[in-house]
């Protein structure tokens, strides 16, 4: 990687986490406020975001490139749908404290243990700490009293189950972005992932009616989703990742979670814990070790 792109690619993921997060609060809205249900919102989400990529990206040239490479593209676009339809079902039975740890911190350890055994990492200290660090302050951040307390044994076991499943698919997902956004680029592959998300996504309709809303405020909620979450987001989030190892990559996306709760106290009245405070501090001096450990790793020891 060159020297000069290494601070720029942590600052892309980091902002694609941070969209991610400012979408956060508006899938909460929809869902609590609308009633639509979270296939329907990840359903238009990857729709807006697939016709606006397609009509910057989408030119003939694209598919013969992308025909050489079709099962992995569709592989990672499936990935990409179903971790956040998993999570979105972890959500949905026990509560966002739980899911959303699981969901988050399970996938830089999972990242940097294949990352390690096949050659791609160096495990010392220094990674060590950075994860520590990012993982504290994540469930810092996340955690919250209550919430799944009153959840049933048999829907605790349901939600933790689709929360790993949603790990486990977010970190396929970004240990296979890398070397498709390197091979297409990061405009092409985030219009084919798009597309792909979206198709798998409603193929939820066969069990579940999709629904367009009727109300214009709900409309340019579903269009913030697909243009900023989706298509934007998404972009930074593939541009990253081919200038990125696996742990850097979701390491800095977990800004996420942060940007959720920091725009929750400024926009909805929502105060920050004193442990939500530590937990930012933490994350933030994690990604900024992250940042010197990237460079300096680009850079060589001499």
């Amino acid at each position: 990687m060159n020297a000069d792109r290494a601070p720029a690619a942590l600052a892309a993921a980091c902002g694609a986490g941070a969209l991610w997060g400012s979408g956060a609060l508006v899938v909460n809205l929809l869902i609590a406020r609308h009633g639509f249900s979270p296939e329907t919102v990840s359903f238009w989400r990857f729709v807006v975001g697939a016709v606006v990529l397609l009509a910057v990206f989408g030119r003939p040239a694209l598919w013969p490139l992308v025909r050489s490479r079709l099962a992995t593209v569709v592989a990672a676009g499936a990935c990409m749908a179903l971790y956040v339809l998993c999570w979105f079902q972890g959500i949905a039975r026990i509560g966002a404290s739980i899911p959303t740890l699981i969901a988050l911190c399970l996938p830089p350890v999972l990242v940097t243990i294949v990352a390690v055994l096949r050659g791609r990492e160096r495990l010392n200290g220094s990674l060590v700490v950075v994860l520590v660090a990012a993982l504290a302050g994540t469930a810092l951040i996340v955690g919250r009293e209550g919430g799944s307390d009153a959840a049933s044994a048999q829907a605790m076991r349901a939600g933790i189950a689709f929360s790993v499943a949603s790990a486990l698919l977010y970190a396929a997902f970004t240990l296979v972005s890398g070397r498709l956004s390197q091979a297409l680029g990061a405009g092409p592959l985030t219009t084919c992932l798009t597309v792909v998300a979206a198709v798998v996504m409603g193929l939820s309709a066969l069990y579940r009616p999709l629904v367009w809303p009727a109300e214009i405020p709900p409309e340019a909620w579903f269009l913030y989703l697909g243009v900023v979450t989706a298509a934007l987001a998404l972009l930074a989030f593939s541009w990253g990742a081919a200038r990125l190892t696996p742990t850097a990559l979701t390491v800095a996306t977990l800004v996420e979670p942060l940007t959720a709760v920091a725009l929750s106290a400024l926009l909805l009245g929502e105060r920050m814990s004193a442990s939500q405070w530590a937990g930012g501090a933490l994350l933030i001096a994690a990604i900024w070790g992250l940042g010197r450990r990237t460079t300096g790793a680009v850079h060589g020891p001499g």
